[in-house]
């Protein structure tokens, strides 16, 4: 199929940006990498009056270290993240899961923040960002605002963004403590069926999961021994209310969920 009419702005200015999202509202769609949207487009799952270009924004594209966190901006690209030196120093779990997300070739065209704000509950960033406790930039004409990810996702790619706001940046706290991440896919670079990324607190471990409930979800765990870990995980597997579908079975996820997760606990904290 082909996406049906739209109109394209290729922005030079973040005001144009702005300006259009506060007129057109939720008739327009913002595109970067454009390997979410594209596809939806395509398929006519998205119907936006208006396609703003935002990857002319030298603004948009950089890496920054600010105070204990790493802000990644709207326009920086998955494979420039990855290639960037210091990504393993500050963020090693990004860099663990980087080389899952999708194909080197999706990888030099899809951004971060475009990956988040599709929300798709199999993908790795989504996941990561959720674990790590990060916090989303908007910015609308009207206002600027964080968002912290327990608040962002609300269901199967949806988002509390609001129809005027822009993705500005998103940031991640700069990693302190052991992390480990670990995904079950038909292949790689498919989304997963299951992805667990466990991060150490300073009271026990984060497990965050993906692939299951509609959106990647974290849970805070106190050091537990074998048997009341293995129960924990039991009961959080449950919670994440696991369907039947093509790729797996609801048991074969929550199987999925317990042992990855009890692998990557006892990682994170010996």
């Amino acid at each position: 199929m082909k996406p049906a009419a739209f109109d394209y702005v290729r922005a030079e200015h973040l005001d144009e940006v702005l300006d259009g999202l506060a007129r057109e509202g939720g008739d327009a769609r913002v595109i970067a990498g454009g390997q979410s949207l594209m596809p939806m487009l395509n398929m006519r799952l998205a119907r936006p009056k208006t396609l703003i270009d935002i990857m002319r924004l030298p603004e948009l594209a950089r890496i920054e270290r600010k105070g204990g966190n790493i802000v990644v901006g709207a326009g920086v690209r998955q494979a420039a993240l990855l290639a960037w030196p210091e990504l393993g120093k500050v963020l090693p779990l990004a860099a663990q899961a980087l080389p899952w997300t999708g194909h080197v070739q999706t990888r030099s065209r899809g951004t971060v923040c475009g990956s988040i704000a599709h929300a798709d509950p199999s993908a790795e960033l989504p996941l990561v960002f959720c674990a790590l406790g990060g916090e989303v930039h908007l910015r609308s004409r009207k206002r600027q605002r964080r968002v912290p990810a327990s608040d962002f996702f609300a269901g199967m790619m949806v988002t509390t963004r609001a129809d005027d706001e822009l993705i500005e940046a998103v940031s991640f706290p700069a990693s302190r403590h052991a992390c480990a991440f670990r995904e079950v896919a038909r292949r790689h670079g498919d989304f997963a069926i299951v992805a667990c990324a466990a991060v150490a607190t300073d009271k026990g471990v984060r497990l965050a999961v993906g692939g299951v409930a509609d959106m990647p979800v974290a849970r805070e765990f106190p050091r537990l021994e074998s048997s009341a870990l293995e129960d924990a995980l039991n009961v959080f597997a449950y919670e994440l209310d696991a369907r039947d579908d093509v790729h797996a079975s609801a048991r074969y996820r929550r199987d999925l969920v317990r042992m990855i997760g009890a692998d990557l606990v006892r990682e994170v904290l010996s």
